[in-house]
């Protein structure tokens, strides 16, 4: 996430180039409906309750300030959590996160859209108690893993009973939602019972297929992973997003049939922003083969060959340091362009901009 030229993308496929810059200004300039960049630093306020860009600045230098009154995207999404397995908190992964599965959406007009529960859900929690706009929230859910739903009892939206969630999930043959965080949230399990969650619920399964509301789409499909397990592809006003944390590209073990390969790249064919599970590299993977995990290299194999704009490796080994990932975006990205590949390559970073 160093300074430096980023892609801007435009919903009609064609490409431009947009500056990122090391603090990020709330007043970001806009390129089409979407526009990928890597800013590192600030934390830039959502939109404002008008739809708006907030007016706030976090240490901008004046060099790197963009016009205030420049039109923003109509879709914003950043990642609250990007480890997988086990949050991993410390001074070796500050740069990229230690908080376990958390993606957050709006819109202009307001609306949150949030992608699993994982620890990094909580300081989400946190900012949305603080923003003072809506607190409602649609909550999708790839699994029940662990590292998926550990933040779930965390977040402070859920003990206001002012506050509208619905959230949406696959389903589970031996369980619905409800009763899995309920079990959760169990005495023997957490202190504070499930009962104690005021906020008004709503629970509902996605296994496949379509969710669509007010021209926010939500597309299902089922991953290759233990577990019932779906990725998702994002689509508004002209943006799109995938968002598949775990999926292992190869291994045997899995019912998804026939063509599932072909399925999958025509799900994500032309994708503005891919973010894919790339827990292991190449050598790593040998011994953990059916983990339901992937390789770096395989991530960028699949994001090339359906047409990804940008991929964004996800799911990082809690073990890995910012130092040697960043060496390993920095070595993909030198393989991929020896190949002569196009998509823009970079490790998902919490709470750092990824459309906006």
């Amino acid at each position: 996430m160093e300074v430096g030229k980023g892609r801007g993308i435009l919903p009609n496929g064609r490409t431009e180039e947009a500056y990122s810059c090391d603090r990020q200004h709330d007043g970001l300039a806009q390129t089409g409906a979407l526009s990928v960049n890597s800013r590192s630093g600030a934390i830039r306020k959502p939109f404002a309750r008008d739809g708006t860009a907030e007016s706030s600045m976090d240490q901008v230098s004046p060099a790197t300030m963009i016009d205030a009154g420049a039109e923003r995207s109509v879709i914003e999404a950043a990642c609250w959590g990007t480890r997988g397995s086990i949050a991993s908190p410390g001074p070796d992964t500050v740069k990229f996160g230690g908080n376990t599965p958390c993606l957050e959406i709006r819109v202009r007009d307001g609306r949150r859209f949030i992608f699993d529960a994982g620890t990094g859900i909580r300081p989400l929690g946190v900012s949305m108690m603080d923003e003072g706009s809506t607190r409602d929230a649609v909550v999708f859910l790839t699994h029940f893993h662990w590292d998926h739903i550990q933040g779930f009892p965390f977040f402070m939206p859920l003990y206001d009973a002012d506050v509208s969630l619905r959230i949406i999930g696959p389903d589970q043959a031996h369980a619905d939602i409800k009763e899995l965080f309920a079990t959760q949230m169990a005495s023997i399990n957490f202190p504070v019972p499930f009962t104690e969650l005021s906020a008004k619920k709503e629970f509902s399964n996605l296994d496949g297929g379509v969710w669509e509301e007010d021209g926010f789409t939500v597309r299902a499909m089922r991953m290759r992973h233990p577990s019932f397990t779906v990725g998702h592809r994002i689509e508004y006003g002209g943006a799109s997003l995938a968002y598949m944390p775990d999926n292992e590209l190869a291994g045997e073990h899995y019912d998804v049939g026939e063509g599932w390969r072909k399925r999958l790249v025509d799900f994500l064919g032309d994708v503005d922003v891919l973010i894919h599970d790339a827990m292991f590299t190449d050598e790593e993977y040998g011994s953990k083969l059916d983990w339901g995990h992937s390789t770096f290299s395989q991530t960028v194999e699949l994001a090339h060959e359906a047409g990804a704009k940008k991929v964004l490796f996800f799911h990082h080994d809690p073990r890995r340091s910012d130092q040697e990932l960043s060496e390993i975006v920095d070595s993909h990205r030198t393989q991929a362009a020896a190949r002569g590949y196009s998509v823009e390559i970079d490790a998902a970073a919490e709470r750092h901009e990824i459309i906006g």
